[in-house]
C-alpha cells in the first residue's frame, strides 16, 4: 500500500489549474499552426493568426489563454493500492481548486445553485470523476471547461437500430447547429455507448484525450477522420468567418451498451480545449 497526502494533491492540483489555464496542450498547438498554414479564406486566416498569436503570448507571459478560465473538471484515476492519508480526497481536490484560482488570479465562474446562481467566488466546487485503477499511483487531470463551448454539447438516445452513417450525420449536426458559438476551429468529443451518463462522461474524457491520437480501434480511428473530413466541409472556418478549419480534431470514446439503446454524447471543446496531467 503506497501512501499519498492530502496535501500533495491540493498542492498538485493547485499547479494544475493554473498550467491548463496558460499552457496550451503542445499537441494541440502543433494543430492550430498547421490550421494557419493550410487555411484559404482571408478572414479565417487573420483568426488564426490571432488564436496563434494569443496562445503564445499567454505561454511568454504567464496568463491565461482565455478569460473564460472554465469550471474545473478534473479526473482521478486512483490505484487500488493507494491509500489517501491525511483528510478527505474531494475536499483536498477542491481546495486544490480554490487556490489555483484564487492564487493564480483566475476567473471564478461557478455559482452555489444553478437557479439562485451566487458565485462562490473561488470556482469551487470541481466536477471530479473518479476511477479505481490497479497499481498504486494517482493520475490527476485538470481540464478547465469554458461554457462557450459546453452550452454547444448535445445529446441523443439513438435506437439500437441506428446506422453508423446515422451518428456521424448527428455528429456534424451538433456542430454545424453550433457555428461560432464555440470558437472554432473546435475539439469534438464523442461519447458513444453505455448509459446516458456514461455517454457524457466519455464525451468529456474524450476531450481530455491528446488530439494526434486515434482510436485505438481502426474502425473508430477511421470514423474520426471521416467525420472531421466532412465537419471541415461545412465552411464554418475559424472563430465563424469561414474557410476550411473548422474543426481540428474528432474524438470518440465508446463503450458496451444495452441491446435497446445506443446513447451518444457530443461534447464541443473551443480552440483553446485545455487539460494538463500528473502522476503522483
Amino acid at each position: 500500500m503506497r501512501e499519498i497526502s492530502c496535501e500533495e494533491i491540493v498542492r498538485t492540483v493547485e499547479r494544475l489549474c493554473v498550467k491548463a489555464a496558460v499552457y496550451l496542450p503542445p499537441d494541440l498547438a502543433i494543430l492550430l499552426e498547421c490550421a494557419q498554414e493550410s487555411e484559404v479564406s482571408p478572414a479565417g486566416i487573420a483568426a488564426l493568426d490571432d488564436i496563434v498569436e494569443n496562445f503564445k503570448y499567454a505561454a511568454e507571459k504567464g496568463l491565461p489563454i482565455c478569460q473564460d478560465t472554465g469550471m474545473a473538471v478534473v479526473f482521478a484515476d486512483v490505484g487500488q493500492d493507494v491509500h489517501i492519508a491525511g483528510g478527505d480526497f474531494e475536499a483536498a481536490v477542491n481546495e486544490g481548486v480554490r487556490r489555483g484560482y484564487v492564487n493564480g488570479c483566475l476567473r471564478k465562474s461557478v455559482v452555489a445553485d444553478p437557479l439562485r446562481r451566487v458565485n462562490t467566488e473561488d470556482n469551487t466546487p470541481a466536477v471530479i470523476h473518479i476511477r479505481l485503477v490497479p497499481g498504486d499511483r494517482l493520475t490527476l487531470t485538470v481540464a478547465p471547461k469554458g461554457f462557450g463551448s459546453e452550452n454547444m454539447s448535445a445529446m441523443k438516445m439513438f435506437l439500437p437500430s441506428a446506422k453508423r452513417e446515422d451518428i456521424e450525420d448527428y455528429i456534424i449536426s451538433v456542430v454545424d447547429a453550433a457555428g461560432s458559438n464555440p470558437c472554432p476551429p473546435v475539439v469534438v468529443g464523442v461519447g458513444l455507448g453505455g448509459t446516458a451518463e456514461m455517454a457524457a462522461i466519455l464525451a468529456k474524457r474524450a476531450l481530455a484525450r491528446n488530439v494526434d491520437t486515434r482510436n485505438a480501434d481502426p474502425y473508430y480511428a477511421e470514423m474520426e477522420h471521416r467525420v472531421l473530413n466532412r465537419i471541415n466541409r461545412l465552411g464554418i472556418g475559424p472563430q465563424g468567418f469561414g474557410g476550411k478549419n473548422t474543426a481540428v480534431a474528432v474524438n470518440i470514446d465508446v463503450y458496451p451498451t444495452h441491446i435497446a439503446g445506443l446513447p451518444c454524447v457530443v461534447n464541443m471543446g473551443c480552440h483553446a480545449t485545455r487539460h494538463a496531467s500528473a502522476v503522483l
